[in-house]
């Protein structure tokens, strides 16, 4: 059983280091081009104060924008008063207050939704209050979702990262959301993918699907819209554009945690055997090699430690390669079994998502 255990930890590691090294090639968002059309900016804010200003500036900064729209979603620590300060009186800025939800909607549809009325720009952009957009990224993404014909793009940007927290663990769940998304697929239409942070598009499309209605009630809800889009016929493209926007996510351990709880046994589709089994795998294979190491010197035998000491490596070295990749430090590294045993953690309570600032998250 424990040889059975170290050998298939092997060979995940091994899969996952030729499985990344050709991840993105082929789909990637090169900075050329301007496209076509109007485009309106999308910003749900809910108690966004330390990042509303960048992600205004940024946007804002961009000639290529027609509007932007940003909806504080019942923010209590003064949102809505730094947007407005950093929109600093351009007149394509527009502040919103979000009314009280309907029955059976969740906030952030809902304010994607108070974003989005009144647009009649060729384009709609939905932009979470935490990114911050490089110049070119907008018209880069619209020239080529014209050229293929899409109906809505999404892009994966960068992270930011700044406390240890952050750089602990945000790569590491980030990469291993990206491990399970198959750009082939979702490009060639046989799987649906959006990442919110980012996605744009075409306002008739959106309009005739029924917008952000469709995902009301959905806490995955730019999964969940893509999927919708892809059932409605709709054209969808994900590439990747690690210049295209930087996010800052989250600021500390109760935030990140917070924060992937809400989302992922949502992405594992809610089964609870899934989602269990997922995490039992991502401690198998960072967590407890470390412990069975140390434990096999203990008890002298000296070839099982080693092979467990090998799996610890290789789980390392994929992240050294990872970090590098991303423009890192790759010195954090060393502590990605610790990350692992957080992601493992993290699965378990997500079967129950809790709380997301302040509001309850129930599922329909």
């Amino acid at each position: 059983m424990i040889d059975a255990w170290l050998l298939i930890s092997t060979l995940v590691w091994l899969f996952l280091h030729l499985a990344f090294a050709g991840w993105g090639r082929g789909h990637r968002l090169e900075r050329d081009g301007q496209g076509k059309g109007s485009v309106r900016v999308c910003v749900p804010a809910r108690d966004e104060a330390a990042n509303i200003a960048a992600c205004v500036r940024a946007v804002l900064a961009d000639p290529r924008v027609t509007e932007l729209v940003v909806v504080d979603d019942g923010s209590t620590d003064g949102t809505r008063e730094h947007a407005i300060a950093a929109a600093a009186g351009d007149a394509r800025c527009f502040v919103r207050v979000a009314e009280e939800r309907p029955a059976g909607w969740l906030g952030k549809p809902w304010a994607c939704t108070a974003a989005a009325i009144g647009a009649e720009t060729d384009w709609l952009l939905f932009l979470d209050a935490d990114v911050a957009v490089a110049p070119g990224a907008v018209g880069a993404t619209i020239e080529r979702a014209e050229r293929e014909r899409a109906d809505f793009a999404s892009l994966f940007g960068t992270w930011e990262v700044v406390s240890f927290w952050e750089r602990l663990c945000i790569p590491a769940f980030g990469w291993l959301i990206r491990s399970v998304v198959d750009l082939r697929a979702v490009n060639g239409g046989t799987r649906a993918f959006a990442n919110g942070q980012y996605l744009l598009v075409r306002r008739t499309a959106y309009q005739a699907l029924g917008g952000h209605g469709v995902v009301r009630g959905e806490i995955l809800d730019d999964v969940r819209f893509a999927q919708r889009a892809r059932e409605a016929g709709l054209v969808g493209r994900l590439w990747w554009a690690p210049w295209a926007f930087r996010v800052r996510l989250y600021r500390d351990l109760g935030e990140i945690v917070a924060g992937y709880r809400k989302n992922l046994h949502e992405g594992l589709g809610r089964n609870k055997g899934v989602t269990i089994g997922a995490s039992f795998g991502v401690l198998a294979t960072t967590a407890l090699p470390v412990l069975a190491a140390v434990a096999f010197v203990a008890l002298g035998d000296g070839a099982r430690a080693a092979w467990a000491s090998v799996v610890v490596l290789l789980g390392v070295l994929l992240r050294v390669r990872l970090e590098l990749r991303d423009g890192r430090s790759a010195a954090i590294a060393l502590l990605h079994p610790v990350a692992g045993a957080i992601i493992a953690l993290v699965l378990l309570l997500s079967i129950a998502p809790g709380a997301w600032k302040g509001r309850a998250l129930t599922r329909p």
